[in-house]
């Protein structure tokens, strides 16, 4: 290295060394010169416009709910979550607006409001957090399940003669299991005997004409 290079390099390092860094500043250049403040980055805003809403009280479905809400914006889904055999609300759901400010300010503002004596409870649902298939059907009116008719077809069903038979003797066992009970309460009480055929009567009769 020759003597002008090395003086130049003198140069440089007294440069590098006379430069005080700024108050504040996050980091110093390498090729030298006053400290850089890394600028401030402001938080990402959710962009998320579902929000979940809970303890939806009875009454509140999805009629009510969107007459309600509608007058804060334009409602694009609504889904309250039901019991898959009775079609009875489970209490919560969630709620789709066209805007994520209006679903912000929904949450700020309905949040632990005191309806039909529940304080709701709305929270903006993060978009990472939104399921796929949180909207699959959510146009679909259940209906629930008629047990009742259920019942009624399975009481009212023809029988062979062995699954009658199978029915017999499953009430008899239940009453031996009743007279049981009853002699170990010490109750004096004599329990009618069952009367029935084994062979199923024909639940319709057809006539000749």
């Amino acid at each position: 290295m020759g003597t002008k290079a090395k003086k130049a390099m003198k140069k440089s390092l007294k440069k590098a060394t006379a430069i005080k860094p700024s108050q504040g500043a996050d980091f110093l250049p390498l090729e030298g010169g006053p400290g850089r403040k890394i600028p401030e980055q402001k938080p990402l805003e959710n962009t998320s416009s579902v929000l979940y809403i809970g303890r939806i009280p009875h009454g509140f479905y999805e009629k009510e709910m969107e007459a309600y809400f509608g007058q804060f914006g334009t409602i694009k889904r609504l889904r309250i979550a039901r019991n898959k055999k009775t079609g009875k609300s489970r209490h919560f759901g969630f709620l789709e607006f066209e805007s994520p400010e209006v679903a912000k300010i929904v949450a700020d503002t309905m949040h632990n409001y005191l309806l039909f004596e529940h304080l709701l409870q709305v929270f903006v649902v993060p978009s990472e957090d939104v399921h796929p298939r949180l909207w699959r059907g959510f146009n679909y009116r259940y209906k629930p399940i008629d047990s009742l008719q259920i019942e009624r077809e399975r009481h009212d069903k023809e029988r062979t003669l062995e699954e009658h038979k199978k029915l017999v003797d499953r009430i008899v066992k239940r009453d031996k299991k009743r007279r049981k009970r009853i002699e170990a309460a010490g109750i004096d009480y004599e329990c009618p005997n069952i009367v029935g055929n084994l062979q199923s009567a024909p639940k319709k009769i057809k006539f000749e004409d």
